[in-house]
């Protein structure tokens, strides 16, 4: 698994980008994160619209992920 580096996080904004992208993007990046969580901050059950904020911190060790 390629490492999740910090100038990575740019390329979760670049669009268009699939569901199946971000969700692996995202993923990657969690994996990667010393300390990860999310805060809900909306939904609107009629849209099916949603806001979720993440908030974590990169694993900074270089050899923890390269084998």
């Amino acid at each position: 698994m390629a490492r999740f580096l910090i100038t990575d996080i740019k390329s979760i904004e670049i669009a268009p980008t699939s569901a199946a992208m971000l969700r692996n993007k995202i993923g990657d990046m969690i994996l990667h994160s010393t300390v990860a969580r999310a805060k809900v901050e909306s939904i609107n059950p009629e849209t099916g619209e949603y806001r979720v904020v993440l908030q974590g911190t990169l694993d900074r060790e270089e050899s923890k992920w390269e084998e």
